[in-house]
Formats: structure tokens, sequence, C-alpha cells
């Protein structure tokens, strides 16, 4: 019997039911290739190489290492290393296309996201398990109270949505939080300046209860509030209220 370790975040899911969901939410093609970031004793691995596709599984944890040699194949590997301490350029080239799926430890559930991103890989979705307060923030819209910089930062780059619901008894051991499958879907770059981009949105959702007036005040207000005036908008709104298309529009023309 494997011994979970709590500093790690191990919970394991063991609902095949909801493997095999997760099997079925991704369209997997001739020549495009998978990566499983901490696959822990496999469960969802062995399904995974149901693809027939190159998978590559990132795993910290040594101990898990009996159980996943077992998978191991001229398809599937496995880095026995921290994956946020990896280089992904190492194992992967600019046109490979790239599915992420990973039952991620909550506490570092952006991080991971974030690194995948900075990594500049050509990567066609994520699907992820993660807490469900997580996937409602991550997957929420403008006017709602978990909307904030990092809905708008991923909705930069891909289309978001919560797929389902995942109960706690899923997984051993059962986690104190009901979880959810998100699955993050490449979408067409926005012709933008990045780094005013995403300073923008960082300063507007710096103190969340404070409207744009009092979090921008180091910008040309005028300008910001002439763009927000032909969105329905004012310098009193909150940044929650502002839709990636409008924080676009400020971007651009600044």
């Amino acid at each position: 019997m494997f011994k979970t370790k709590k500093s790690l975040g191990q919970n394991f899911l063991i609902d095949t039911s909801i493997v095999d969901r997760i099997i079925k939410s991704v369209d997997v093609k001739d020549n495009e290739k998978i990566l499983e970031v901490g696959p822990g004793i496999g469960y969802l691995t062995k399904e995974l190489k149901s693809f027939n596709s190159d998978l590559t599984c990132f795993e910290i944890d040594l101990d898990t290492k009996k159980y996943l040699d077992k998978l191991v194949d001229d398809k599937t590997k496995v880095i026995y290393k921290d994956f946020m301490q990896v280089d992904l350029n190492e194992y992967y080239n600019k046109d490979d296309k790239i599915h992420v799926i990973a039952n991620i430890p909550y506490y570092i559930t952006t991080p991971i996201i974030e690194k995948i991103i900075d990594s500049k890989l050509n990567i066609l979705d994520m699907t992820l398990m993660v807490q469900k307060e997580v996937a409602d923030r991550l997957s929420s819209k403008p006017k709602s109270s978990e909307y904030g910089y990092i809905t708008v930062y991923l909705n930069y780059y891909f289309e978001v949505n919560k797929l389902f619901n995942v109960d706690k008894s899923c997984f051993n051991p059962a986690p104190k939080v009901d979880s959810a499958i998100i699955q993050l879907k490449k979408k067409d770059k926005i012709k933008v300046n990045e780094e005013v981009f995403f300073k923008l949105i960082k300063d507007s959702f710096r103190l969340k209860r404070k409207n744009l007036r009092n979090n921008l005040k180091e910008y040309d207000l005028d300008k910001i509030e002439t763009i927000l005036s032909n969105h329905g908008l004012s310098l009193t709104s909150r940044a929650e209220e502002l839709s990636l298309d409008v924080f676009i529009d400020i971007a651009n023309n600044l």
C-alpha cells in the first residue's frame, strides 16, 4: 500500500468513472503529445497510454517509481524531477503540439499553470484537476466576485471552461475540499503590448475593493476614462466589471 505524503499535496484520484470522463474530454490526434504533471502511482497515466501518443510524466516523488516504471515503454517516459525546476524546452520542441493533463497539488496550481505558459511551448489545451473554489475563480465571468487578475490573465491565452465537479470521496486520501476539472483551450493570439497589458491588469486588481480611479492613479486617467465610456463604464467601476476586451482596448490605447 502506497503511503501518501501530505507535504507533496498527494491525493490520488481513484474513481475510474472520473478518469474515464477526463480521458473523453481530451481529443488527442496523431503526432500530438501529452504532458502529465504529478502522475502519482499512475491511475490516470494507465488510461492516457490508450491514446498511443508520446507521453511524458513529471513526478517529484521517487517512492512512486516502483509503480510508474511498469508503465514506461517506447511511447511513455517518466522524469523523476520537481516539475517546477525542469526546463520544459529540454523535452519539447516549439513545433510539438502538446496536451497538458494533470491532477496537480492544490497549493501550487497557479505557479504550475504560469510555468507552462512561460515555457512558450505550443500548448493546445490543459485539462486540470483543481480545487473547486479555484476552478470557479479561473472560469468566472466579469461582474462576479471570483473574477480577478488570474482570470483575465488566463483568458488572454485560453478559453477557460469548468467541465465538472469531483467529490472528495473520489480520492485516496480524501482531501478536505471538493475538486473540479477545468479545461483551458488555446485561442488565437490577441494583438497587444503584453508588458503594458499584464501590468495594467495587475494594477487594476491591486486593491480589489477599490475602483479603477484609485488603483490606476499613475496612468493617464483621462485617456482611460474615454475608453471606459465607450464600453459603458467609468473610473468608478471596479476591475471585476471589465471584460478581457476592455482591458485589451485600454492597453492598446496606452
